[in-house]
Formats: C-alpha cells, structure tokens, sequence
C-alpha cells in the first residue's frame, strides 16, 4: 500500500515571498509517493538522505543523495521515495529560473552545494518571515544560484511512453533492469507484434528498444555506485556478460566509465563525513 502526501501549506506559502531562492525541508518514509503536483518556481529537488523517483509525462530520473534534479516553474511531477528521504529542496524565483533552463536535468551536487542548502533552511529557520535579503541569507542565495549554474549535467533520463502497450513493458523492465528477455519476448507480454514495437517505441519514447534499455541500466547503476556497489556487480545484475562489457556501453553513453563515477561518489562521502566531523568539533 502508497501512502501518498500532499504538497504542503508550508511548501505553497514558499512559492510567494520574494526572495530568489527559498529552501524546504521535510523527512518522509519509505514508498511515501508525492501525488502528481506544480509549482510556480522551478525547483532543484535534492535529499541530504535517501533516494527518490521522480516522473513527469515525459521522463522519470532517480535520484541519490549525490545529484538533484532540476525541475522548471509549473512542470508537473510526482515523487516517489524508494528509501526513507531526508528533502531538502530549492524553490527558485521564475526570472532565475529562466536561466537555469526549461527543460529537467539531473545534475551532480557538490558537498560546497549542499552545505550552502543545509546552511540556507538554518537562516529561514531563524525568522518567520524568510531571510534577510541583504544579510547572510541573501548571499547564500547567491552563492546557490552560482553553484548550480556551474553544476554538471548528467544526461540520462528514462524517457516516458503514453502508449499502454509501451507502458506495460516499461514498467515491466523498470521493475527488473536485469531481465534479458528478447524484444519478441515483450511483444508477447504487451499483445503487439515485434514490428509494433519497434515502431511504437522511437515513437513514444524518441529512443530505439535497445537505447531504452540503456537508459534503464544506467540509472540504475549510477544509484548502485552511489551507494558503493562494485562496478563487477552491478555488471552482473544487470545481465552483461562481463564488467568490460558493461563498462563499454556505460563509456559510449556517458563519456566516463562506471568506476570514475564511482570515485567521485565516494570522494562526495568522504567529504560529507569530513563536514559532519567538523561540526562535531566545532
């Protein structure tokens, strides 16, 4: 059972004052599911904790700790968590919006970026009536909107189909990214022919079957190297025969391969536990 959570009052209030850039925080538990929701800032969706889905009508991006995704002004979205999630989100002003881009990315979060988030919530945390345009406040909000104009995108989104049949086999893959049945195997599942669906799926999705697929395997991967899985096991869930395999197509779609990635994760931990470190003595 979805125990689903409505947008709320708070998070509304936020979208008025008139300030650049506002900050939210709110803890939710395993398979809560924010219901299908806009808002009039664009939003830059991040959890200090936790792992969320997020899906518009179009695409559907997961998200760890280490990377946000940026949301336009009045875009609909649901999110759904896959882990207990620690929301510590940005709300953006539309004229600064507007810079940021109108599409959604997914973009890397440097430990210098969540700290300016963390450090954002404590200043509004402090004043009822947000912060103070021309104190601390207002300059880490600045700071944010320069951190996240110099983020770097990553481009992986799993497409999203309207066609019932390409949805049933979406969903289908999305469940089990390691299943290795054939496209005749699917056609089968969605009660099309073979030629349909590789008809049905550029169509819906802009990509080839195959091409999909990849998507599926990256988003999937780059979650389980974000939590420290081995680039050899994740190789083996996923179905490839070997690492070098699997690490090829990684390569050919994102330009680096599985363990860089890996290490930049590892390197945004240790720097996070070196921040926590600091407070603790501090």
């Amino acid at each position: 059972m979805i125990n689903i959570v409505h947008s709320s009052l708070e998070a509304a209030q936020l979208q008025h004052l008139p300030h650049a850039v506002v900050a939210f925080s709110r803890d939710f538990d395993y398979d809560q599911l924010l219901a299908t929701h806009s808002h009039p800032r664009g939003q830059l969706l991040y959890a200090a904790e936790g792992v969320m889905q997020v899906r518009t009508a179009h695409g559907l991006w997961v998200i760890p700790p280490q990377r946000a995704l940026w949301v336009p002004c009045s875009l609909a979205h649901e999110i759904r968590m896959l882990s207990a999630v620690r929301l510590r989100t940005l709300y953006i002003r539309p004229h600064e919006s507007e810079l940021i881009g109108a599409e959604c990315r997914l973009l890397e979060v440097t430990p210098l970026l969540r700290e300016l988030i963390l450090a954002l919530l404590k200043e509004e945390s402090d004043s009822e009536s947000g912060y103070d345009l021309r104190g601390r406040g207002g300059h880490l909000a600045q700071l944010i909107l320069s951190e996240i104009d110099g983020a770097a995108a990553i481009p992986v989104v799993i497409p999203w189909p309207a066609d019932r049949r390409v949805v049933a086999v979406c969903e289908a893959i999305l469940a089990d990214p390691g299943n290795a049945n054939s496209l005749e195997h699917w056609a089968g599942f969605a009660g099309a022919s073979p030629r349909t669906l590789i008809r049905l799926f550029p169509k819906e999705t802009g990509l080839h079957f195959r091409h999909w697929v990849q998507q599926v395997h990256i988003t999937d991967a780059l979650l389980r190297l974000s939590q420290g899985e081995a680039v050899e096991r994740i190789a083996e869930r996923l179905g490839y025969k070997s690492a070098s395999a699997f690490t090829s197509m990684f390569r050919s779609v994102l330009g680096k391969t599985p363990s860089q990635y890996g290490g930049l994760a590892r390197r945004h931990i240790a720097a996070d536990s070196m921040l926590q470190r600091a407070k603790k003595i501090e």
